[in-house]
């Protein structure tokens, strides 16, 4: 995994942290489909994640209608259900938008 390569904002980030439940039951398949199907989509921009205990899962969209596509694709709404009834024991889902960024090559 490495940091996202994301364009000039502004732009949209969904943030996705979470508590899992005990047990794999087919969530990291399911993971990495998302991650797959989410490329997929218009306006992806990138993702990025990390999980120790917490889980935290940015993507990146172009826009915040973008986003908003991507909630509704259907596999990415049968992994929503599922991390509801089976995955997350508690989780928010926060959606942001960009308004500058800066890295080691930049400063702000």
């Amino acid at each position: 995994m490495s940091i996202a390569d994301t364009p000039e904002p502004p732009y949209t980030a969904v943030i996705f942290t979470s508590l899992r439940t005990d047990g794999d039951r087919g969530y990291a398949v399911m993971a990495a489909r998302m991650d797959e199907l989410a490329r997929e989509q218009p306006g992806f921009l990138g993702i990025e994640a990390a999980r120790d205990g917490l889980g935290i899962t940015v993507s990146y969209w172009r826009d915040d209608a973008a986003a908003a596509r991507w909630k509704q694709v259907a596999g990415h709404l049968v992994a929503q259900q599922r991390g509801r009834d089976v995955w997350y024991e508690d989780y928010r889902v926060r959606v942001a938008t960009v308004t500058r960024e800066y890295g080691p090559e930049t400063r702000d």
